[in-house]
């Protein structure tokens, strides 16, 4: 499916920049000229949806709608919509290694309204022109608004008749709300128009993107107030059942997630159309596409909402294959990869099988079996999977050798990967995936940069704010970083033909 070739995974949060967080602005292009000068074919991004309170990206409040704060104000400003002044108030001021998203919360949305407010007829008319040709998002703006509104979750809405879609109340809030839900897609049309001129100028410049679909979304989530039937809820739309884990090697006491989980019955019925398009939508931002949690296709933990632990749980059938023959027949331009990690059985090994489509190894994890057994050595890897140093749910490759690994699994790593004292560790790690007969090998942009704990995108089953915030500081994107990276990518036979 992919020619050799190898890339660098980093959400467009990381990204440096003057507003508080990254953008599809300036610093995307120059990280796309980064990637260019250092022969990666590859940008990874984590989901690009519109988030809710959390602002984890795998807590979608629409399985559709971008999410605003990636939007590109000094874009904004060459349109005419924000002034040098806004600009000024939009700076942040805080530590540029971390997202302050209360902060953006509140600036973004004042100076969105300004942009909005300043729009002219013809961009209102594109505005119109967009919304036709998408057809979710007048329910997503309506759904948006009333957030808003009301300051709530869906669940916590004071009027149960809109909670129900009731005719009456939606009419009724279409017309109070009129001018926000104007507003909301008039954002929607600006991040999608912004990614699309990214895309253009990856593409001009050889690099491919991969996106991210979430396995669930939120259930404070349009989805979920739209489609009820498609969620295993109670009434008032909550959910009944959640999704998470049971205990794995990072965490014995599981992991318990806010998403509902799915009514793969009634999916079925309708051909899994809900699916198709989500997909669809995804297939026409990104060229291949990474499944999360794949394996809750075959079977998935599910949580009673009510429960105390995660370990409470129990496994359950997915839909498997039917899904997959769906998606081929109704997307038939799909490009995938999966996230097929964690500890799987043989009904989810069988299905990952038969779907065919490229999984992941984690030298991160490779090495915690000391006796070489692990499938995640290069040396032990299926071609078809695509390789990854570590990922965005991992500890960083550094974080892992210095922090996590006993003596004998550093001295075995050191060992295998040639890691000597005066060494950087994370471009031994990249090296060893590099040189793996894996077509694709991929690295979080902390691994070439040689980082630790401290720069970690996630730690699953936590909440808290050095979760979805870390981000690169600009001069760390330099040509000598540029330059070893090309070497590497050369030496083991991946730079693009």
């Amino acid at each position: 499916m992919f020619p050799r070739s190898s890339g660098i995974l980093l959400h467009l949060s990381s990204l440096p920049g003057p507003y508080g967080i990254g953008s599809m602005g300036q610093e995307a292009r120059h990280f796309i000229r980064f990637l260019q000068r250092a022969g990666q074919s590859w940008w990874q991004v984590l989901p690009m949806t519109a988030v809710g309170g959390s602002d984890c990206p795998y807590l979608p409040i629409s399985s559709q709608a971008g999410n605003p704060l990636f939007l590109d104000l000094d874009a904004l400003a060459a349109m005419k919509l924000l002034s040098w002044e806004d600009l000024e108030y939009a700076r942040f001021s805080g530590s540029p290694d971390r997202v302050d998203f209360p902060f953006l919360h509140v600036v973004r949305s004042e100076l969105l309204h300004k942009a909005w407010q300043r729009a002219d007829r013809s961009l209102l008319a594109q505005v119109q022109n967009f919304a036709s040709a998408h057809d979710w998002l007048e329910d997503y703006a309506l759904f948006a608004a009333l957030r808003d509104h009301f300051g709530l979750p869906l669940q916590e809405w004071p009027d149960q008749k809109l909670i129900r879609r009731e005719k009456a109340a939606l009419e009724r809030y279409s017309q109070l709300l009129s001018d926000e839900i104007a507003y909301h897609k008039f954002v929607q049309y600006l991040f999608f128009s912004q990614w699309s001129q990214l895309r253009d100028y990856a593409r001009e410049r050889g690099v491919s993107l991969i996106g991210d679909i979430p396995i669930y979304v939120s259930p404070d989530s349009v989805d979920v107030w739209v489609y009820p039937q498609l969620f295993r809820l109670s009434a008032g739309r909550k959910p009944r059942y959640v999704g998470g884990l049971p205990g794995d090697q990072y965490s014995d006491q599981g992991q318990r997630w806010a998403n509902p989980l799915y009514n793969w019955p009634e999916h079925e019925k309708t051909g899994f159309a809900w699916w198709c398009r989500r997909v669809q939508g995804a297939m026409e931002l990104y060229d291949v596409v990474r499944l999360d949690h794949f394996r809750a296709l075959a079977d998935y933990w599910e949580i009673p909402a009510q429960a105390e632990s995660p370990l409470m749980g129990k496994w359950k059938k997915g839909p498997g294959m039917k899904l997959i023959q769906a998606l081929q027949k109704n997307v038939p331009q799909g490009r995938y990869l999966v996230e097929d990690l964690g500890d799987l059985s043989p009904a989810a090994l069988r299905f990952i099988q038969q779907a065919g489509l490229p999984g992941m190894a984690v030298l991160a994890d490779a090495f915690w079996d000391t006796e070489g057994g692990s499938d995640f050595l290069p040396h032990r890897a299926d071609p078809s999977k695509v390789i990854y140093t570590s990922t965005h749910d991992t500890p960083t490759f550094c974080q892992w050798y210095y922090d996590m690994a006993d003596s004998r699994q550093r001295h075995y790593a050191a060992d295998y990967l040639r890691i000597s004292p005066q060494d950087a560790v994370g471009w031994a790690a990249i090296a060893g995936a590099w040189h793996s007969p894996c077509q694709l090998a991929m690295a979080p942009l902390q691994d070439a940069l040689c980082l630790g704990g401290d720069s970690r995108m996630n730690f699953p089953g936590t909440v808290g704010p050095a979760n979805w915030s870390w981000r690169v500081r600009g001069e760390a994107l330099n040509s000598e970083v540029a330059g070893l990276l090309r070497h590497l990518t050369g030496l083991y036979g991946r730079l693009p033909r």
